[in-house]
C-alpha cells in the first residue's frame, strides 16, 4: 500500500501527554494507520519524552526528529514526509473518536481539499474552559466563510499547498498555526465533524482573561501578519 500520510508531532517534556496522543492513534480505524509515519519533532525533552514515544514503535512507526518551537518542528518533520498529507498535531491532544482520522482523509482525497482540521474541546475543565473552547470552534466555523481558521491541534494539510503557502513562518512569535490557515482558499478548507481534546493548561498558565484579550486581538489583526511576528509574550509566560 503505497503511504497517502505522514503525522508531525512537535514536542517538549510531554512524557505525561504524548502516550495519550499515540495511544488514541493507535485505536484509529484509518486502515493504514500501522504504517503511517509518525515524526515527534522533539525539542531537546529531558523528561522521558523520546522514550515513551519509542516505546509505540512495536504498534505504530514513530520516529523522532529535531525539533523546536512548534514552527520550527512542525517544519522540520513536513521537510522530512515525502507522502500527499501532512497531519500536524499538538503533542498534548487526543482523539477520542477512532472514525476522526479517517473521515478527515476522505474528506481531503474526495473533496480535494487542501486544509481540513476539526472542533477543539477541553478533556477536564471548567465550565469557563469549555466557554473558550467553544468560542474558538465558532470562529472556526466563521473562519470556513470568511478567512480559514485552525489551530495547530489538527491541521491536515495538502503537503504541496503547504509548502506553496510557505510552511509554518518560524519568525512567528504568536499563533503561527492562524497566520498559516487563513492563506487557503476558503473553497478548499472544511472542519470535519468530531474534535479533538485537549488539556486547560494554557488557561491555567496564562489566565482566561489574558487569553481571551489574546484570542481577540488576533481577530482585530487578522489582516495584519507583521503582529504575529511581534512577541506576544505568549511563549515566555506559557513557559513554552
Amino acid at each position: 500500500m503505497q503511504q497517502e500520510l505522514t503525522i508531525v508531532i512537535p514536542a517538549k517534556n510531554e512524557v505525561a501527554m504524548l502516550p495519550r496522543l499515540l495511544e488514541s492513534l493507535c485505536r484509529q480505524d484509518y486502515a493504514a494507520m500501522t504504517q503511517t509515519r509518525i515524526l515527534i519533532a522533539d525539542a531537546g525533552s529531558t523528561d522521558g519524552t523520546v522514550e515513551a514515544a519509542l516505546s509505540f514503535r512495536d504498534r505504530l512507526r514513530v520516529e523522532v526528529v529535531p525539533g523546536g518551537l512548534p514552527s520550527v518542528g512542525r517544519n522540520a518533520g513536513a521537510r522530512l514526509a515525502t507522502t500527499r498529507y501532512v497531519l500536524f498535531m499538538d503533542a498534548d491532544v487526543e482523539l477520542p473518536e477512532p472514525t476522526l482520522l479517517r473521515r478527515a482523509m476522505w474528506r481531503m482525497q474526495r473533496r480535494n481539499q487542501h486544509l481540513v482540521t476539526t472542533s477543539i474541546a477541553c478533556r477536564e475543565g471548567s465550565w469557563m474552559d469549555d466557554a473558550l473552547y467553544a468560542a474558538n470552534n465558532l470562529m472556526q466555523y466563521i473562519g470556513a466563510w470568511l478567512k480559514p481558521f485552525a489551530t495547530g491541534m489538527f491541521m491536515l494539510f495538502d503537503r504541496e499547498i503547504f509548502w506553496q503557502l510557505g510552511g509554518f513562518n518560524e519568525q512567528a512569535l504568536f499563533a503561527e498555526d492562524y497566520l498559516l490557515s487563513k492563506g487557503v482558499a476558503i473553497k478548499k478548507f472544511r472542519i470535519v465533524r468530531g474534535k479533538v481534546l485537549t488539556t486547560n493548561r494554557r488557561f491555567r498558565k496564562l489566565g482566561h482573561g489574558r487569553m481571551v484579550w489574546m484570542f481577540a486581538r488576533t481577530l482585530l489583526n487578522s489582516w495584519n501578519d507583521e503582529y504575529f511576528l511581534r512577541d506576544q509574550g505568549y511563549w515566555e509566560e506559557a513557559g513554552v
